[in-house]
């Protein structure tokens, strides 16, 4: 090849890259401040994803998935559902959205299935949801009977949910205090410098209950969703399948102390390349029961050993981000910030959209994304952009 053409193509791709760069800066400053849902029922909002690329946002009910466009109008959803809608994540690969779904007959299912006037089973399926947004046409689609919906059993976790393990002298339900799945986020591999191959990451529900010591941990599975169209079946609420992967690629532990209900959003944000978790806090004296976490996803995986059923067990730890508060005592950091639980977006250019949810008195409840800036200092996590 010529010598000035070599000399030439590194000067191309950066020019490729700038441009890329500056139509990503311009694509964000065209977003919002802020998306109102508008008033969705007596079901709260459990997560948000965006897809900037088509112009949507999408709202997870509990009980619905709603999609908009970025102005706030209604452009269809998918109701149904009889379990628990919770966070969502968009895959860039194939531009779907990947969701958390429960259904389960502890507190939580139960609370459901009698908000809805639907008769409880025993049952249990957690799942992910992988919903074909570009089909959600309309207002009021049917989950069961309309071809926009597949779903794929997070069997790892089912597995965890139905043990019983020795918890001192006494024998507990839900292994890791196992309550489910929620969190969910597309992410490179922990600890590697390649960004470009993204994994699902799928953090466990964990209850949080103060007379267990095993539950001061949080749980997230990583999977390869490249072949995951063998396991994808149409729902079915009144038989549940069980067809998924038999075990996770990974399967990871973040010491945080307790929290009520575990990760509850999971975020991967490229700007900083580590992953955000939003929790409702825990109610453990011992620990700082921050509402915020981040994991470094920088340093690779650890080892360690946990108690699990009265014994020690080897398992992969991930590292929280050294940065923010401390608590001195545990060592564990995280910041203290009020929203996040019900919704947390990374935008890119450290720019997050996160959930503001509101309850009315008629038990009505909506949610309003509002624009976040990361901060991530000792005094604050993110700070709203105006």
């Amino acid at each position: 090849m010529n010598m000035k053409k070599l000399i030439a193509l590194p000067f191309f791709f950066l020019i490729l890259t700038l441009s890329a760069q500056s139509q990503n800066i311009d694509l964000l400053a065209k977003l919002p401040d802020s998306i109102y849902s508008g008033k969705q029922g007596k079901m709260h909002v459990q997560g948000v994803a965006v897809d900037k690329a088509n112009g949507y946002v999408y709202f997870s009910f509990t009980d619905k998935l709603i999609k908009m466009d970025l102005s706030g109008k209604l452009i269809g959803s998918v109701i149904g559902f009889v379990g628990h809608l919770g966070d969502l994540d968009l895959n860039e690969n194939d531009g779907k959205i990947y969701g958390s779904l429960e259904y389960k007959n502890d507190a939580i299912g139960k609370g459901i299935r009698k908000e809805l006037g639907v008769k409880s089973n025993n049952e249990n399926g957690f799942y992910i949801a992988i919903f074909d947004g570009s089909r959600i046409i309309r207002p009021n689609m049917n989950a069961e009977k309309e071809d926009l919906l597949r779903t794929v059993s997070v069997r790892e976790a089912v597995k965890d949910y139905e043990a019983n393990v020795r918890v001192g002298n006494e024998t507990k339900p839900h292994r890791f205090a196992c309550s489910g799945i929620d969190g969910v986020a597309f992410a490179p591999a922990i600890g590697s410098p390649n960004s470009s191959k993204k994994y699902l990451y799928v953090a466990y529900g964990v209850y949080g209950d103060t007379d267990r010591d095993d539950n001061d941990h949080q749980v997230i599975l990583q999977y390869d969703v490249a072949n995951w169209s063998k396991y994808a079946q149409n729902l079915l609420q009144d038989k549940l399948h069980q067809s998924g992967p038999e075990k996770p690629l990974e399967k990871y532990f973040v010491k945080t102390g307790s929290t009520r209900y575990g990760i509850q959003n999971l975020a991967y944000d490229a700007h900083t390349g580590n992953l955000f978790a939003a929790v409702y806090r825990g109610a453990k004296t011992q620990f700082p029961n921050y509402d915020l976490f981040v994991i470094d996803a920088h340093k690779k995986p650890g080892k360690d050993q946990i108690t699990s059923d009265n014994q020690k067990i080897k398992v992969k730890t991930l590292s929280l981000l050294q940065a923010g508060p401390k608590d001195d005592k545990s060592g564990i950091r995280g910041w203290n910030f009020e929203w996040g639980a019900t919704g947390l977006c990374p935008l890119g250019n450290g720019l997050f959209y996160i959930s503001h949810n509101k309850k009315y008195k008629d038990g009505q409840q909506e949610s309003t994304v509002y624009k976040y800036k990361w901060v991530g200092d000792t005094q604050n996590s993110f700070k709203r952009v105006k």
